[in-house]
């Protein structure tokens, strides 16, 4: 029994405790920079050189249209150094701007890759019930389009604002340095100026936070129709899909529309700004009283200098959407890295035990509001024994089995591993004592010997993994296939069938050899006669096992120790199959529907 998914992408900035300001997002985001501290300044000493390489091309203009205008024939020594200038100058702005482009696009990169192995990091420590909120679509929405903004916004964004923020600045002290009261008239504008950017910024930010969360929506569709084609096509809902695929795009499309409107009016409104100031400048340039102080060649490079600051700050101004998208994915991006880890106070290990499992009291809810799931579960079974649950769907066997090895942590009572209360030991510790084979099988897009020799077990020898494989009885179907161990078996053991996804989740599980065994529906997808041979081995390597087995076909766990019966998440009956067939109670219903059916 789980929890119901939330339909809300949690990173949604509405859910967030406040909504975090620019600067402190971008400060946190520029933080990353720190290990590439050098680089960085490598990065902005291209852009100064590429900014001062274009400035003093203006100061040649100046002196190239003086010399020409002083009616004087130009000297052999200028024919020569003003030429070899120009070339000076393009090549130290080419080497200025391949430093500055090259060194912010490898600093964005390795931003993005150790942002995405955060995330991924991350996303192991989070506790199940994270997962059991949230949607996976959601999630792989945030390692991909949302790392992809902040990309954009490091890369592209951090490029345009050094390399064009720091040409203007230069332009500026250059047009200081020509005429510092014509140039003090530009500053009157830039309030203005600033407020459209901040109005938009804002825009910017809410939309691109609503188009995160449309994304999440499309991806989590997507991801959903691709694994259940079959059941898609099966009851006829491929228009359904379509319908409702078509209508979260369309609204991904109007959040995008929204933000190409506020782009498409705020540009060209900074723009008619600063070319309006410009236009001022000029009109008070051409004054008599202006150019008698200024030298025809001043004034020529005065207005070129003020015109050419046009583009870049037409480029600032563009690169604010791609900012705000970027701050906006930053937000959803660290508020997940801000999720509280899988909690684990635990600071005792041991090195093996003998299987002894206690429940005292054990109480369990996944929502306060909605009540408990367990309430008030107490049994003891010794090393070695096996315990049987059984009982309707919902009535709370997998919520049980699954406080075993900490996936949920009880709300009241204590659980014990050989008298130790398991919140003592660590959760790697504890998980290492523990096998489980699931009622949803995962399997991974590798071949079956990685499936088998998994995580720890992956340096697991040959003789080892084939004698797990015999005992899940998989060895036949095995030893068939072309490449037999190294056999691919695609996404989620696409290539095999249900049972023998089934049985290599099985062997993968015997391989482990832990002491403790869970086995959640482990024989469901088999076929009567793989069942009937599974059924043995596993009995016989239960023996010195403690092992729990959820079964809803009863005659699968006649044989066990003990049976729990359990109704609403509680106990209302234990004892062995006997005992409870005698007894007349919830069990003998429970059999005498199935085997009556």
């Amino acid at each position: 029994m789980s929890e119901p998914k939330s339909t809300v992408n949690p990173a949604e900035p509405e859910k967030t405790a406040e909504f975090i300001s620019g600067f402190s997002l971008y400060g946190r985001l520029l933080s990353y920079l720190k290990p590439l501290l050098g680089l960085f300044l490598l990065g902005v000493i291209g852009f100064v050189m590429y900014s001062a390489s274009s400035v003093k091309f203006f100061d040649l203009l100046q002196e190239l249209v003086d010399v020409i205008g002083s009616g004087e024939s130009v000297s052999s020594d200028q024919r020569v150094t003003i030429p070899l200038i120009l070339i000076a100058i393009v090549a130290v702005r080419g080497v200025g701007g391949f430093l500055g482009s090259y060194y912010m696009a490898y600093i964005a990169n390795h931003v993005i890759h150790r942002l995405r192995c955060q995330l991924m990091g991350r996303f192991i420590e989070l506790p199940s019930a994270y997962y059991d909120r949230n949607t996976a679509g959601h999630l792989v929405s945030t390692v991909t389009f949302n790392v992809q903004q902040i990309s954009a916004a490091v890369t592209d964004a951090l490029t345009v604002i050094l390399r064009e923020g720091i040409f203007v600045i230069a332009l500026f002290v250059y047009l200081l340095f020509l005429n510092w009261k014509l140039t003090l008239l530009f500053v009157a504008v830039t309030p203005l100026i600033s407020l459209v950017v901040l109005f938009a910024a804002r825009k910017f930010r809410k939309h691109s936070s609503r188009i995160q969360v449309s994304m999440g929506d499309v991806t989590q569709i997507l991801s959903e129709t691709l694994k259940g084609m079959k059941e898609v096509k099966t009851f006829g809902a491929e228009q359904q899909v379509k319908q409702q695929f078509t209508a979260t795009s369309e609204l991904n499309l109007r959040q995008n529309l929204k933000m190409a409107i506020v782009q498409s009016f705020s540009t060209p409104i900074v723009q008619v700004m600063v070319a309006s100031a410009l236009s001022l400048l000029l009109w008070m340039a051409m004054s008599p009283q202006v150019l008698a102080e200024m030298t025809p060649g001043g004034f020529v490079a005065y207005v070129t200098a003020a015109g050419a600051m046009l583009k870049p700050i037409r480029q600032l101004s563009k690169i604010n959407a791609v900012v705000q998208r970027g701050l906006a994915a930053a937000e959803s991006i660290f508020v997940l890295l801000d999720e509280e880890k899988e909690t684990d106070i635990g600071t005792q290990e041991v090195s093996s035990i003998q299987g002894a499992v206690e429940f005292k009291e054990v109480s369990f809810s996944y929502d306060k509001e909605k009540g408990r799931v367990l309430e008030q579960i107490s049994f003891k079974c010794q090393p070695g024994e096996t315990i049987a649950i059984v009982g309707k769907s919902g009535s709370g066997k997998s919520t049980l089995v699954n406080l075993i090895p900490r996936f949920y942590q009880q709300s009241e009572g204590e659980i014990l591993l050989d008298d130790i209360p398991i919140t003592d030991l660590t959760l790697r510790n504890l998980r290492s004592h523990v096998a489980l084979v699931s009622q949803q099988v995962v399997l991974f897009n590798g071949s079956i010997r990685d499936n088998i020799a998994y995580g720890e077990l992956q340096d697991a020898a040959p003789a080892k993994i084939y004698d797990a494989l015999d005992n899940a009885n998989a060895r036949g179907f095995v030893d068939e296939l072309p490449e037999e161990l190294d056999t691919k078996i695609g996404d989620d053991g696409f290539l095999l069938s249900g049972g023998q996804r089934q049985r290599l989740a099985i062997a993968r599980a015997l391989l482990k050899n832990a002491p403790v065994l869970i086995l959640d529906e482990a024989t469901s997808a088999l076929d009567s006669e793989s069942e009937k041979a599974i059924q043995s081995a596993l009995e016989h390597l239960m023996h010195g096992r403690t092992t729990f087995v959820i079964a809803h076909r009863l005659s699968t766990i006649e044989s066990a120790d003990r049976i729990l019966v359990m109704e609403k998440g509680r106990i209302v009956e234990s004892g062995s199959h006997t005992e409870l067939m005698a007894a007349g109670g919830a069990y003998q219903k429970l059999h005498e529907l199935q085997f009556n059916a």
